[in-house]
């Protein structure tokens, strides 16, 4: 129950203060103050003694109280001569301060729907805790599968990087032995050739000495060298020779015919003296 002074409200002012409580679950009643202090004193209630005087108006509150008391806190803000003057909540004695109080606090369904959402956080939180252990345990599971395929992946890298250096460093001494080759083989080439030029030169120098000089292969050619040295002054033997037989056959020819005109000449003469 609230007690507000309500001296000065015309009757559409008292008309409009009723409906904003009715609409909050209270009603405002104008009664005599002597038959208020009568009730008052029959419940037992002293601290209202001094409030029931005067024009008072007593606004009873059904439902939630919080409802009224905001309903006439903000009519009294419009309304200047409108004054409350404190209040009951059950047996407990409501100042004006307390009453204002009162009507900041939030209505009782917004309070209900407060009060279960805090019953109701521990058990989502407790409910959300025992999901996120299979979904943790997961998401550790899948964490330490991906960390292992990256640290495979790593590894393979490596490996490849590896493999990829050895591979170089093969390459590198390959090239390197081809690169030593080819310069061996210049090398020699080079010589070959310094050998063709100066026995080019010798044979320009000394061409009828070359066959005398030159030094055979093997054993086989030298060999056939001696055979046909000996052939040779074998066959100037018989030239001279044979030159030699025909001058001595020229020679006695030459007597033959000699003798033959001699005996001539003897037969003649014995015939001219015959």
């Amino acid at each position: 129950m609230f007690l507000a002074e309500y001296a000065g409200l015309s009757v559409t002012q008292q008309q409009e203060l009723r409906r904003a409580l009715r609409a909050n679950g209270a009603e405002f009643k104008v009664v005599k103050m002597t038959l208020a202090q009568l009730a008052a004193d029959d419940l037992k209630i002293d601290s209202l003694d001094e409030l029931l005087l005067g024009p008072t108006g007593l606004a009873f509150a059904d439902g939630d109280p919080v409802g009224a008391a905001k309903a006439l806190k903000d009519f009294s803000k419009d309304h200047e001569v409108f004054v409350v003057k404190g209040g009951l909540l059950g047996l407990e004695f409501l100042t004006p301060e307390k009453i204002s109080e009162l009507a900041d606090i939030e209505p009782r369904e917004v309070l209900l729907a407060k009060l279960a959402g805090a019953m109701q956080a521990p058990m989502a939180t407790m409910a959300g805790l025992l999901a996120a252990l299979p979904r943790n345990a997961a998401s550790a599971l899948q964490q330490l599968l991906e960390k292992k395929e990256a640290i495979q992946g790593v590894e393979a890298v490596e490996e490849a990087v590896v493999e990829a250096v050895v591979e170089e460093e093969v390459v590198e001494e390959v090239e390197g032995a081809v690169a030593e080759a080819a310069a061996e083989a210049d090398a020699a080439s080079d010589d070959a050739s310094s050998d063709d030029t100066e026995a080019e030169v010798d044979e320009a120098d000394a061409p009828e000495a070359e066959a005398d000089t030159s030094e055979p292969a093997d054993g086989t050619d030298a060999a056939a060298a001696d055979a046909g040295a000996v052939e040779a002054v074998e066959t100037e033997d018989d030239s001279d020779a044979t030159e030699k037989a025909s001058a001595d056959a020229e020679v006695a020819g030459a007597d033959a015919a000699a003798d033959t005109e001699d005996d001539d000449s003897s037969a003649d003469a014995e015939v001219e003296e015959k």
